[in-house]
């Protein structure tokens, strides 16, 4: 499944698009990478989203066999491994 459609499927993310927009800047990594919005995700990656001043690093559970999944079941599929607030010169965008 490509990195912007599991942000989506499992409400990481609101909307692809803003998932995509994330990726192009640059504010999601997976397994320590800068990634595009096509990254395949598979089981055991590793996704670090920076949001503001926040850094979620989560590991993926499970990846989805379809592109809609019940909201119980959307936060089955990563586990949140950090969360951190970042100073204010530590973050950009």
């Amino acid at each position: 499944m490509r990195l912007d459609l599991f942000l989506k499927t499992s409400r990481l993310i609101a909307r692809r698009t803003l998932a995509q927009e994330f990726c192009d800047a640059g504010m999601i990594k997976v397994n320590g990478l800068a990634a595009k919005s096509s990254k395949e995700i598979k089981v055991n990656d590793e996704i670090e989203i920076q949001r503001r001043n926040r850094l979620t690093t989560l590991k993926v559970l499970e990846v989805p066999a379809k592109k809609q999944v019940s909201r119980n079941d959307a936060a089955n599929l990563y586990e949140i491994t950090s969360e951190k607030i970042l100073e204010s010169e530590d973050f950009s965008a």
